[in-house]
């Protein structure tokens, strides 16, 4: 039965080693340069003080690449499911071969459980392979990216460490059920893709945020938090500030929730959406006043400290980025093994 079933899935297996050995024989020449580039770049930066021009100037160079790679990671666990998975089952069931098989010394349990055995762990290798290599390519970029793409952003969590091994497993198993049900190949790649898809974007909506619970923390006003604000040139109207979404000291967080707090304590609408939020402070006379010197909006975020305006943040810390990895995988795992017993009562009990 081993025999059969590799016999059958060796094109696919080769292929896919081919096109991971050529994956990595191109991370393999180019990841050194990339780290000499960051390295030598972070020790001249740390004489004069310009590591976020640098941060900036550096991730700039590579941002394709990067989001390339991040995509390739974030698609294979699908292309698992839509190519691996759903046909495994519903190719048998539509060329009947699997009744010849089942008509001989071999079991239903065992048929199956080879199939799965063999395809999936060579699917789950390959996904692991490609999040590991990818990860380790990436780190200098991963430690200089702008906050939306951190290491630990939703979209770029989802392409590192062994992440992408959990989402492969379970994109597989749930095409090989969904094909057991749907007994057409076509459907059932459609409704693996369309069920894989919304999971994927519920887990980190819905669930990652609450794996542990998130540190909340208010911060003074700063070039770290802030994208400056904007001194009117006439006096009259307010200054208004805009926050980023950044953690002061805490880089590569993940906001969960970004707010603007006035004197009081209550939060001052606008501070986040791009068009920032006004600011209670004397615009006639002042650090916040007009016609002030070129450091005249340093002055002016000063005084709007002094005032008691905070930025309060909810966030994930970059230091759980390998915890909630963990934690990822084991609930993609419980998920691999529900629809794994699944898959097993039903070829035994319903499918003829």
């Amino acid at each position: 039965m081993i025999w059969l079933t590799w016999r059958q899935f060796r094109g696919s297996a080769a292929m896919m080693a081919a096109v991971l050995g050529l994956f990595a024989v191109a991370l393999a020449v180019t990841g050194p340069g990339l780290a000499s580039s960051y390295a030598a770049g972070i020790a001249a930066c740390t004489a004069d003080d310009t590591c976020d021009s640098f941060y900036n100037r550096f991730f700039g160079e590579y941002d394709l690449p990067f989001l390339a790679l991040t995509l390739v990671v974030l698609i294979l666990p699908a292309l698992v499911g839509l190519f691996w998975g759903a046909p495994l089952i519903t190719r048998e069931l539509e060329g009947g071969t699997h009744l010849l098989v089942w008509n001989q010394s071999i079991t239903r349990s065992r048929w199956l459980a080879v199939k799965l055995g063999l395809t999936g762990l060579v699917a789950v290798a390959a996904a692991g392979l490609c999040g590991l290599m990818v990860t380790w390519w990436s780190d200098p970029l991963d430690e200089s990216a702008a906050e939306g793409m951190a290491l630990m952003a939703p979209l770029v969590f989802s392409a590192r460490g062994i992440a992408p091994m959990g989402y492969a497993a379970f994109a597989f198993v749930l095409g090989v059920i969904v094909g057991m049900l749907a007994r057409r190949t076509l459907p059932a790649m459609a409704l693996t893709l369309a069920v894989f898809a919304a999971i994927q974007l519920a887990m980190p909506a819905m669930v990652r945020p609450h794996l542990m619970t998130p540190v909340t923390a208010t911060f003074e006003l700063g070039k770290g938090n802030t994208d400056g604000i904007s001194i009117p040139r006439e006096g009259g109207s307010a200054p208004r500030l805009l926050l980023r979404e950044a953690v002061p000291g805490r880089p590569g967080s993940w906001v969960l929730s970004n707010e603007l707090l006035d004197p009081s304590g209550r939060v001052i609408a606008g501070g986040t959406d791009g068009t920032g939020a006004d600011i209670n402070v004397s615009s006639t006379s002042g650090p916040c006043a007009p016609g002030n010197s070129a450091g005249a909006a340093d002055g002016c975020l000063g005084e709007v400290n002094r005032l008691g305006y905070r930025q309060q943040v909810t966030y994930q810390p970059l230091e759980r980025f390998w915890l909630f990895q963990w934690i990822e995988v084991g609930i993609y795992a419980l998920f691999t093994a529900g629809l794994t017993w699944l898959s097993f009562w039903w070829i035994r009990r319903r499918l003829s």
